[in-house]
């Protein structure tokens, strides 16, 4: 058995402003029409013997994961929620635990949920072959073969002489390079980028995380051991979970392991890790540019334009990356793409927002877009799913108009039920009980607008909830 197990629990923070804290990149459509997440998994197809996947993410991405799950059928998956950010180590200790209970050693595959890999078919003939020195009882990492002097990533060194065909022992794993010596590395041949991928026997695994940092098997054990079941999530107790060092897999095992293999793999992997490299990643025209949403551009050379909402135009620029969100622009040179991340720093000191989430906010049963506000209004468009329901709620400092521009509105308001169809309306006072759901088979679409001295999501009290929030 070879259980998936996806790492999902990273910010992106350098592909910002299109990833956001509360809506990260693992989750977002970089790459046609499926999530990078979604396409990790497919990317699986026809491997054999290969289990329903274990997915380690955030609390608050709970919904989004288990929705886009779903959306690929995959209806079996067991999905960890970590109470606290505590790095790879232990959230790859808490999936081996839960898989040491599912199958009877089952090997395990460590993938992070936002990579991008060209090739599938290359990465599954690297994957069998990973595969196999697991059941030799190695632990193997995928070591990408390197294309340029990179200094973005850690690389790992290995010997000479391999132990088969397909397979290196691994003598170190070394830092992050400055240019000159990345530019070494290269010519040297015996060094690969350090993907962050692994493969491994689950007891071997658990035995070696022990024998090196046996505080993350401790602290990890005890949150499972306390762990419940809520929808289809696995709450670990946060207590326990608390007490494990905030350390990654390569500083808590892969450094210090002795049995530690690399299978090279040139399948033109990547970890979108910036916007350089989601252009280094898209199609160009003959000038360099690659322009993705609604763009215009006269004699520009090597830029890359995202945009989500509006035109961008562009004349004459060069070398250029500039992203369009409803709430926020970002243009930069491409060689400051690494530096973006200190954009997060400075939204945050201003007590700003635009780091935490999009103007269109996700909820388990849809989303709304908070489309304009003013002086005691704001109007909201709002999407509920087929089968969705928002909870029986009361709110203390407005009331509410809702039209409805698509499909079919449930709505309960105090003790009275009414079906909407489109073009019609209701309103909602101050004070009084309501729910709204989407009792159709296609997507609600209403307008809210939202009147009262006091309009913030905090004014909310629920009664009844679908997904547990009340």
């Amino acid at each position: 058995m070879i259980i998936p197990v996806i790492l999902a629990g990273g910010s992106g923070t350098r592909l910002w402003p299109l990833s956001r804290k509360h809506y990260p990149k693992q989750l977002l459509k970089l790459f046609g029409d499926k999530t990078m997440l979604q396409q990790t998994l497919l990317r699986l197809h026809g491997v054999p013997n290969l289990a329903p996947p274990i997915v380690v993410c955030n609390e608050e991405h709970r919904f989004m994961v288990a929705e886009q799950l779903h959306e690929i059928g995959q209806k079996k998956s067991s999905i960890i929620l970590e109470p606290i950010a505590r790095n790879t180590a232990p959230a790859l200790a808490l999936a081996a635990i839960h898989a040491r209970a599912v199958g009877d050693n089952p090997i395990l595959l460590v993938l992070s949920a936002d990579h991008m890999i060209k090739d599938v078919d290359v990465f599954q003939i690297a994957l069998s072959k990973a595969i196999e020195a697991a059941n030799l009882g190695c632990l193997a990492t995928f070591g990408v073969m390197p294309t340029r002097p990179e200094t973005g990533y850690g690389y790992i060194k290995t010997d000479n002489v391999s132990s088969s065909g397909d397979f290196f022992p691994v003598a170190q794993f070394v830092e992050k390079p400055d240019l000159t010596t990345a530019e070494k590395y290269l010519s040297e041949g015996c060094y690969y980028w350090n993907s962050g991928m692994f493969v491994f026997q689950t007891n071997v695994f658990l035995q070696e995380l022990q024998a090196q940092s046996p505080d993350v098997v401790v602290a990890a054990e005890q949150a499972k051991v306390w762990a419940v079941q809520d929808l289809d999530f696995i709450r670990v107790d946060k207590e326990s979970f608390a007490h494990a060092p905030n350390i990654s897999i390569d500083y808590a095992l892969m450094e210090k392991s002795k049995n530690v293999v690399c299978v090279p793999l040139a399948a033109g992997w990547s970890d979108v890790g910036d916007w350089k490299s989601f252009w280094d990643l898209s199609d160009k025209d003959d000038a360099g540019n690659s322009l993705i949403g609604d763009s215009i551009d006269i004699n520009s050379t090597n830029t890359l334009v995202f945009s989500q909402d509006k035109l961008v135009a562009t004349l004459g620029v060069n070398n250029l990356m500039i992203i369009n969100t409803p709430d926020a622009v970002l243009v930069a040179d491409k060689s400051q793409a690494q530096q973006v991340k200190s954009i997060i720093t400075q939204i945050e000191k201003q007590n700003r927002s635009e780091h935490l989430q999009h103007r269109e906010i996700y909820r388990p049963w849809g989303c709304y877009d908070a489309i304009d506000s003013g002086d005691r209004y704001q109007v909201n468009r709002i999407r509920v799913k087929p089968g969705g329901s928002l909870s029986l709620q009361i709110h203390h400092h407005r009331a509410e108009h809702w039209i409805v521009v698509k499909g079919t509105a449930l709505v309960q308001k105090g003790d009275e039920t009414i079906l909407l169809s489109e073009n019609e309306s209701t309103y909602i006072p101050v004070g009084t009980k309501h729910r709204l759901s989407n009792p159709g088979k296609i997507p609600l679409e209403i307008i809210e607008v939202q009147s009262g001295p006091y309009l913030l999501e905090d004014d909310v009290v629920r009664y009844e909830d679908s997904y547990g929030r009340s």
